[in-house]
């Protein structure tokens, strides 16, 4: 279940996902637990983030009897994670749907300016052609998943969804104003952001929670 709290934006509303992300919010959840969790809840985030996949019709034969089903549509999405928390997120999408290609793009945040730096990215040679999940663990400022969406238009790329397990109000403001038509996809909406752009009450740096380098 999903609720719709501003219009672009959907906030996951069930049991197990906050069950979960109790858990990767614990300071003391090890590194392992935390990684577990986290693609765990990722195929819950799955089913609101992969709601817009389009189709195609194709003429099957099931045990009992020919039949039109739904299937996807190629090319196969592109599954994109921002570098280097992404990955704990897309690598459940992936899990979910070993169909689509995984693409990367390698952002910081700069800890004096707070600005995104590009410094990698790996995608597929026909992305303009293919729907795109871009995924982050965290979005806080919004300044990395605005640059993520920036290079992925000058790519060609149309159609495009990002999800998060955390969001800050100021984020979504801010990726909302920059690109109002990509959909937001959450597990959840948190407070505010610090003076040091870090998510309230959030789960810390998930990079380094996920790859225990905290």
């Amino acid at each position: 279940m999903t609720a719709n709290t501003t219009p672009g934006l959907q906030v996951m509303d069930h049991p197990l996902v906050a069950h979960k992300l109790t858990i990767l919010r614990r300071k003391d959840t090890p590194s392992h637990v935390f990684r577990h969790t986290l693609h765990e809840l990722s195929w819950l985030l799955a089913h609101p983030t992969f709601a817009a996949l389009k189709t195609v019709e194709d003429n099957i034969e099931t045990p009992l009897e020919m039949m039109t089903a739904a299937t996807m549509r190629a090319p196969f999405p592109c599954l994109v994670s921002i570098l280097r928390a992404g990955n704990g997120l897309i690598d459940g999408f992936s899990q979910v749907c070993p169909e689509a290609s995984v693409g990367h793009l390698g952002l910081y945040r700069d800890h004096d300016t707070m600005t995104p730096v590009s410094y990698y990215t790996s995608l597929p040679s026909d992305i303009e052609k293919r729907q795109v999940i871009l995924g982050d663990p965290m979005l806080a400022t919004g300044g990395s998943a605005i640059r993520a969406v920036e290079k992925l238009r000058e790519m060609g790329v149309t159609d495009m969804v990002f999800s998060c397990l955390v969001a800050a109000p100021e984020g979504v403001a801010a990726l909302q104003s920059a690109h109002p038509d990509v959909p937001i996809i959450t597990a959840a909406l948190d407070r505010e952001l610090n003076d040091k752009c870090y998510i309230l009450p959030g789960l810390g740096d998930a990079g380094d929670r996920i790859y225990g380098t905290d």
